[in-house]
């Protein structure tokens, strides 16, 4: 499956079910400028160049034969608004994972009319959504507060241990693909980039 044939079934797609449909198309070849192909990206303020969500990272990461098309999940994107998302992943030949096709459905509009439509968006309510990063930076950093999370304390209460073991959920998430990251890792936690690597390889 070609990328054009991809970018031919987004701008499909999107004018099909019309200007609350985001559909994204996602090349691995560069981890900071994933997406290839995009329609309707006001839906969550992002446009070819920009990188990838957590998701498409988890890709870049993960072992291809754990990974598991992702259908009719919630996302929510920078400006607050909720969505409706599917994920599948593109493989080649050998089975590599090279691009990730994914569709947003904008369902702000029906949660504000919840009465009327309850039947299709019941089950919004009790399920958290993921925010969608409109940058490779913001992606950053809302691994890095998860990384914080997994901790359980603040950075300034961390011991050695605990950076460490932040530091290795930051490396299993991927974060370090993205360009610059082990700056802002460091600066972060307040160690050096050579204490980095050392808690990296710990």
């Amino acid at each position: 499956m070609t990328m054009e044939f991809l970018k031919r079934m987004a701008a499909a797609l999107a004018a099909q079910f019309g200007d609350n449909c985001e559909v994204v198309v996602h090349d691995l070849k560069q981890a900071d400028n994933t997406i290839v192909a995009i329609e309707n990206g006001h839906v969550s303020n992002r446009k070819v160049g920009d990188g990838p969500s957590h998701i498409v990272l988890e890709a870049m990461t993960k072992d291809p034969a754990a990974l598991r098309d992702q259908l009719g999940y919630l996302g929510k994107t920078h400006d607050g608004r909720i969505v409706k998302s599917s994920t599948i992943y593109i493989r080649d030949d050998t089975d590599k994972v090279t691009g990730v096709f994914s569709i947003n459905y904008d369902l702000t509009g029906l949660l504000m009319a919840e009465s009327a439509v309850k039947s299709i968006i019941n089950h919004v309510v009790v399920e958290r959504p993921e925010r969608i990063p409109v940058n490779v930076n913001d992606l950053l950093d809302d691994l890095i507060e998860q990384s914080t999370a997994t901790v359980g304390k603040p950075v300034a209460m961390m011991t050695k241990e605990d950076k460490i073991r932040a530091i290795q959920f930051l490396n299993k998430a991927g974060a370090f693909l993205i360009t610059k990251s082990g700056d802002k890792v460091s600066r972060h936690f307040g160690i050096s980039k050579y204490t980095l690597y050392a808690y990296i390889d710990a």
